[in-house]
């Protein structure tokens, strides 16, 4: 949902000429504050260290929004939050010095460029105490379309942005301890300013982070973590989870940029602050990705191996799509081995898939679990690494010796929490102990114990030794600190570097919050594989996350959430993945559908439904099969001919916006053909759907099922489909408008289908949409008038339970259109 509340205007020139003046004698006044300047906007900074003007020079309007006070850099310590009371401006340089109630002081670089001003924070006199400087909240009246991740607030004309230029600076707001940033659909929230979920609304795979809608306007802002201890915090289903220090330089050197610009040109004014900032600035073929034609083009997954890798390209050739991408290629997630069955030459053999794919103008991508380290990964056998995430820390304070199964320790507060305990299983010195309970009262002990975990070996420890609780996940792995993490995405990007694939989901990502530091862990696993990549790689990828985030959003090429498992083709996850077309929109990031799977049984009609959604939409989507499913269906070679088809028209840009209006909605249906070399042939058709049930019916009732419908489009042969449900069905009878009848004395088994597509022949097909025998018909036995009709149905059941039934579905042409490819 993009519209909240239109811009807010000023009534009349000579409020505006009043405000220009206000803001030309703020800034000759240094009694008032320092107006700093770019080419089109200025914001004027008070000597209380407030922004109180945000001027759009441009279109005369202050964007600031009055009824909120904006501070330029405010402290957090403990519950309390402390706005400087007093900024003080050097006339030598850009800088200024904010003095706050607890004395610290903090001294601000300030550097205006064309579209934007870049914020840094040079110096703190006293970081103790302090957990967070916060930059903002800046309140603006801005609030026609707002993007949470990527930071922008739109009105009509013009934009304004935040950036955090550096990955110690979180997008968002210290809400949160553990700064996983809340995640939730903020506009169906009743309450924009509750940042606590309320119930009923959606669930999503992105937070509330660097912009956010506010009464009346929105806000910008961001934070920077003071970690220069360790921090016991609620964190990964944990209520007490150590969040151990971390050097990182602490508030010094946190960084953000402010923009603003005409509403049309944002995206070009974000790429240039990343290349004046030296933010990642990922390209394909020399262009910016988020511009690249490429950034949301489809993709076949398929589990392609140094066997099939030549069947598989050949049927990503007949699809039209150019990547190719697998599942799940690896043995273990951590040093990322791969499995030896499907590439017994190891990397080699990778890289011999990933050259015969480019030669064909393909490229290759693989699937990832982020930092989840499989038990059977060198990280955890047989010996474990001493940067796997820990939950907490005790100590054992008696000697065990390798054959003990119960373990005295100090302290249960880490290891008594079972919510998102998966593995139970804790590490003393080289050794992995599983256990089964913690004792109820003191002296208090890990009982039960399996020792020698996954691979390690039992051994005596004395006391004293440290106990370390290990964090895991529900997908039974373990989970690695920043170190670690960094590690585990220089080995994804050597994994990269030397076989050449150029495409990567980071699914999972969330597990990095394992550091306990949520998106900044985050952020530095990924931005550890992006600084790892090679030049090559560098000039042309593609990366998708289960996750997205602030700074991330300039490495991250796309994201593609939606999966197939949980219902029927069109069924699957359809709300959410379009609402998640709203969000891509307002984050200026491109469309994509999510994974759509292929199987023996998928019909032609689906495929086309799919493509349709994906014009519609401009949306590229994941399409998953497998060579099994491929061989089995029947329209295996016309469904990647659809493929080719749609994908090579849409990413051509031939659909207008009329068509696509049409096209995202999910109940209409489209066919397009090819009407010669340069032509195509849109034609919507109207789909009815009907189900004629086994009943029992009093004597000499009609079984008959009675449909009724309208052909909106001229006169015409019918498509028909039928379909044996949960029973085999014979003596097909249809009756068109009480005088048209059309019999088929044939036995259809459960799950066949005869299809009429042409008005001249009925043809009977397998569940997998083989053919086995051909009926000739006359035009005129499925002919049709424009306007309402009626059909009736009737078949018999052989077998039948209560659920038996016959579906039958009426397919009728609307208008067609003829498009020039370009």
């Amino acid at each position: 949902m993009n519209l909240i509340n239109s811009e807010k205007k000023f009534p009349n020139p000579l409020h505006i000429i009043l405000i220009v003046i206000t803001v030309f004698v703020s800034a000759c006044n240094p009694e008032t504050g320092q107006k700093y300047e770019t080419e089109n906007w200025s914001i004027l900074v008070n000597t209380k260290g407030q922004i109180v003007s945000w001027f759009d020079e441009i279109n005369l309007q202050d964007v600031l929004l009055p009824e909120q006070e904006s501070y330029l850099v405010s402290l957090k310590v403990d519950s309390s939050i402390l706005h400087p009371v007093k900024a003080a401006f050097s006339e030598e340089d850009e800088s200024l010095t904010l003095d706050y109630e607890n004395g610290v002081q903090i001294e601000v670089n300030v550097l205006p460029r064309k579209n934007h001003i870049s914020f840094d924070i040079k110096s703190v006199s006293s970081q103790e105490g302090i957990d967070a400087a916060i930059w903002g909240p800046y309140y603006t009246r801005l609030n026609k379309s707002i993007g949470e991740v990527v930071g922008i607030a739109q009105g009509e004309k013009f934009t304004v942005g935040l950036q955090s230029l550096n990955a110690k600076t979180i997008g968002g707001y210290p809400w949160k301890d553990d700064d996983f940033l809340p995640q939730m659909d903020i506009f169906s929230q009743s309450d924009v300013n509750n940042m606590t979920k309320e119930e009923g609304t959606p669930y999503t795979l992105y937070s509330v982070e660097a912009a956010k809608p506010v009464h009346n306007g929105s806000s910008l802002q961001a934070y920077v973590r003071n970690r220069d201890h360790d921090r016991i915090i609620e964190n990964w289903g944990h209520k007490k989870y150590l969040a151990p220090a971390y050097d990182d330089g602490g508030l010094t050197g946190s960084k953000i940029a402010l923009f603003g610009c005409p509403t049309d040109e944002t995206l070009n004014t974000i790429g240039e602050v990343e290349l004046a900032e030296g933010l990642p600035h990922p390209t394909i073929d020399g262009q910016w990705v988020k511009k690249s034609p490429v950034i949301n083009s489809s993709y076949l997954i398929m589990d392609f191996d140094e066997q099939n890798i030549d069947e598989c390209l050949k049927y990503t050739l007949m699809s039209g799509l150019n990547y190719l991408y697998h599942s799940h290629p690896f043995a273990s997630w951590g040093h990322f081995p791969l499995i030896k069955a499907k590439f017994p030459n190891g990397l080699d053999g990778m890289k011999a898939c990933v050259e015969k794919a480019e030669e064909a103008g393909i490229h290759v991508g693989t699937h990832t679990l982020s930092n989840f380290i499989n038990t059977n990964d060198e990280y955890v056998t047989p010996v474990p690494d001493e940067r796997l995430a820990k939950v907490g820390n005790s100590v054992i304070t008696k000697e065990i010796g390798a054959d003990d199964i119960e373990i005295e320790i100090d302290s249960p507060e880490f290891f008594n929490q079972f919510d998102n305990n998966n593995l139970r299983s804790v590490v003393i010195e080289d050794e992995i102990i599983r256990y089964g309970a913690v004792s109820e009262t003191a002296p208090w002990k890990l009982l039960d114990c399996q020792r020698g975990a996954f691979g390690t070996s039992a051994a005596p420890h004395e006391a004293g030794e440290t106990v370390g609780m290990l964090a895991d996940h529900a997908y039974k792995v373990f989970l690695g600190n920043a170190d670690l993490d960094r590690e585990i995405a220089e080995n994804i990007a050597d994994f990269m570097n030397y076989t050449g694939v150029r495409m990567l989901d980071f699914d999972g990502v969330e597990g990095t919050s394992s550091t306990g530091m949520g998106k900044y862990g985050e952020a530095l696993m990924v931005s550890q594989w992006y600084n790892h990549l090679s030049d090559d790689l560098k000039s042309h990828f593609l990366v998708g996350s289960s996750r997205t985030a602030h700074y991330l959003w300039h490495i991250y090429s796309r994201m593609n959430w939606g999966e197939p498992w949980y219902a029927g083709f069109r069924e699957s996850q359809t709300e959410y993945r379009l609402r998640n077309q709203a969000f891509y929109k307002r984050n200026l990031m491109p469309g994509m559908l999510g994974w759509f799977r292929m199987t023996s049984s998928t019909t032609l009609e689906d495929i086309e439904w799919l493509m349709a959604r994906s014009a519609g939409y401009d949306a590229g989507f994941a399409f998953v099969s497998d060579m099994t499913s491929i061989k089995e269906n029947g329209n295996s070679d016309e469904i990647f001919a659809i493929l080719n088809s749609w994908e090579t028209a849409r990413l051509a840009g031939v659909f207008i916006e009329r068509q696509k209006e049409k096209m995202r909605d999910i109940s209409t249906e489209f066919r397009l053909k090819k009407a010669d070399d340069n032509t195509l042939e849109l034609t919507q058709v109207y789909s009815h759907k009907f189900k004629h049930e086994n009943k029992t019916r009093q004597p000499g009732e009609p079984l008959y099922s009675t449909f009724n419908f309208e052909n909106a489009g001229e006169a015409q042969s019918m498509g028909v489909i039928i379909t044996a449900k949960n029973a085999d069905i014979s003596n097909i009878k249809i009756e068109i408008n009480n005088y048209k009848n059309l019999e088929f004395p044939l036995e259809l088994k459960k799950d066949q289908s005869i299809k009429i597509a042409d008005g001249k022949t009925a043809v009977v097909y397998d569940k997998n949409w083989n053919e086995i025998r051909s009926i000739p018909l006359q035009d005129s036995e499925t002919a049709v008038q424009k306007g309402k009709q009626t059909i009736t149905f009737d078949c018999g059941f052989t077998n039948a339970g209560d659920d038996a039934s016959a579906s039958v579905e009426l397919i009728l042409k609307g208008e067609t259109e003829q498009i020039k490819m370009h």
